[in-house]
This record gives structure tokens, sequence and C-alpha cells, in this order.
């Protein structure tokens, strides 16, 4: 029989073994984790600048677009404001991103070759309009609506063929019902991440790049996501 001591010391052992390892995970992996870009239409869905950010420092909004104005589509890069870039210089961002050559959509919508892309303004800063981004899309047209807050979903018109979203960051610590109390929305984990399919209408909340408040990612890893789509039969 093996001492109760020996016994204490192996639990210990394996007790901290386990916790470096997540802490590894969390701290370094994740948030480094690689990346892979499939440009045919790039949308581009809030949240550029946060100068609150534990061992990093603020990074202006000239910056930030001059790298986000060297994608390049077919169709175009387009992109709406997120709570974070309105805390801080909404304004500033904006500008920042038209001057560098993005469209930057504020309750309308722009044609990208026959299909349509509307964008909403930022739910808890401003005042997203859906009805009035989507008064130039003609009756029948094929249209993506860009809202940075997934908790606009449900007043989303069966029109609109994708809503696409971010925002939650899949709650940064992706272990379920632990991550509720960081979701920043009023359904819960309704809109965590990934696609949702309700009452025949279609979003997909990503979980986006990079990290707010601790630079820690926990089973929620930085994704840019690749949509193909087709049109229905």
């Amino acid at each position: 029989m093996p001492r109760p001591g020996r016994a204490a010391a192996a639990s210990a052992a394996v007790a901290g073994a386990a916790v470096a390892a997540i802490a590894w995970r969390a701290l370094w992996q994740e948030p480094r984790s690689d990346r892979i870009r499939e440009r045919d239409l790039v949308l581009l869905l809030g949240d550029y600048i946060d100068p609150g950010v534990p061992f990093g420092g603020p990074v202006a909004p000239r910056t930030v677009a001059a790298r986000l104005g060297a994608l390049r589509a077919p169709r175009g890069v387009v992109a709406v404001l997120g709570n974070h870039d309105w805390h801080n210089d909404g304004p500033g961002m904006r500008s920042a991103l038209r001057e560098a050559g993005i469209a930057v959509l504020e309750n309308d919508a722009t044609d990208a070759g026959g299909l349509w892309i509307a964008g909403v303004e930022d739910l808890r800063h401003r005042r997203p309009d859906i009805g009035h981004a989507l008064r130039e899309v003609p009756a029948g047209a094929p249209v993506i609506l860009l809202a940075h807050d997934p908790d606009l979903f449900p007043d989303v018109p069966p029109r609109v063929a994708l809503t696409v979203s971010g925002h939650l960051h899949g709650g940064q610590i992706g272990v379920p019902f632990l991550r509720r109390p960081f979701l920043p929305s009023r359904f819960g984990e309704r809109y965590a991440a990934g696609h949702v399919v309700e009452g025949g209408r279609h979003l997909y909340v990503t979980r986006g790049v990079g990290t707010t408040g601790l630079p820690v990612r926990l089973l929620a890893p930085p994704e840019a996501i690749v949509l193909r789509l087709s049109p229905a039969s």
C-alpha cells in the first residue's frame, strides 16, 4: 500500500500540471493561434480599438486602419463600428477606416456586385435602424446584414439572407455556463458564437480575433470565418 504522504504529493503534482497546462493554453497558445483568410468579400464587424487592455498600450485608429486597409477583395471591404470603437473614439475610427478605402456602413447599404451589404449602428452607443439600412435594397435582392451586436437578430426581417455579428468573443472564456457572466448579451448564451437558425433566418456570430479586458482566451480561440454562400434552390 502506498504511503498517504506519497499519494498526496502525487495528487498535488497532477493538479499542478493541469493548472499549468490550462494557464499555457489560456495565456499563450490560444491568443496566438494561426488564422486562415480567404478573400472574396471581406466583412469587418467592429471593435478595432480598445486602449484598456492590461499589459498593452493604446493603438491609434489610423494605425489599425492602415493594417486593415491592406485587405483587398473583388467585391470590396465593408465595415461597421462596435461598442469599443464608440466608447473610445468612434468618429476617429470611422474616419480612419474610410480614409483607408474601407466602406463604413451606418444604417445604410451598398451594392457589392449584385449582393447587397447592409450595416447598422452599434446597439449600445448609437441608434441601429434595420429598416433604414434596408431602404435602398431592391425587393428580392440578396442581402447580408452586418450588426456588431447579435442581440439585434430577433428584429431582423426574413428578407435578410444572413446576419453576421461579433461582439461576444464566444464569451472569451468559452466554458458553457461559466462563460455566461462574461457575455454582454440580454439573451445569455443564445448567440454566444457560431451558426444560429431561428424561424428560417440565419445568423453567424464570430469569436473574432484579439481579446477584450484581460488578454486571455480559453476554449474560445480567435477566428476569422470563411463563409461560402450559394443561391437558394
